[in-house]
C-alpha cells in the first residue's frame, strides 16, 4: 500500500510540474490578432511591414530582426509608444523569443484592445527567424 500512496504521490507532483510548464507556454491564438509563421512574418517583412520587438534590452543588445523597433514590454510598450511607430490602421508584426516567451502575445493582445486594426502575432519569434537562415543584426 505505501507502494501505491507513494507512486500516486509522485505522479501527482509530476502532473502539476506539467500543469506548471504548460502555463508558461505562449498561446497560440490571441484574440484580436493573426498568428503569423516564420514564412508569412519574412513576407511581411520583405513588404516593409513594421516588426516591433518587445523583448528586454538584454536580448534586444544580442541581436534582432533588422530595423525592428524596440519597444520593451514590460517598461516601455504602450498605447503611446507603440502608436509613434505605426498608426492603428496599419499592420504591425510584434515578437519576443519563442513559444516559451509570453511577451509578443501579452502585447498583441494590448494592441488590439487599443484599436490597433492589423495585428500579427509572430508567436515562433527571434529564435525561429534566426534558425530560417533570415537577416538578424
Amino acid at each position: 500500500m505505501k507502494r501505491v500512496s507513494g507512486f500516486l504521490a509522485g505522479m501527482a507532483a509530476l502532473c502539476g510540474s506539467v500543469a506548471v510548464m504548460a502555463a508558461d507556454v505562449s498561446p497560440e491564438v490571441v484574440a484580436g490578432a493573426t498568428t503569423v509563421d516564420s514564412a508569412k512574418a519574412k513576407e511581411l517583412f520583405d513588404s516593409g511591414v513594421v516588426f516591433v520587438d518587445v523583448r528586454s534590452d538584454k536580448d534586444w543588445t544580442a541581436g534582432r530582426i533588422p530595423d525592428a523597433v524596440h519597444i520593451e514590454l514590460k517598461k516601455v510598450f504602450s498605447e503611446e509608444t507603440l502608436g509613434a511607430e505605426v498608426k492603428k490602421g496599419d499592420p504591425v508584426v510584434l515578437y519576443c523569443n519563442g513559444h516559451s516567451c509570453m511577451r509578443s502575445s501579452k502585447a498583441s493582445a494590448q494592441a488590439a484592445s487599443w484599436g490597433f486594426q492589423t495585428v500579427y502575432y509572430y508567436r515562433d519569434g527571434f529564435p525561429a527567424w534566426k534558425a530560417a537562415g533570415y537577416p538578424t543584426e
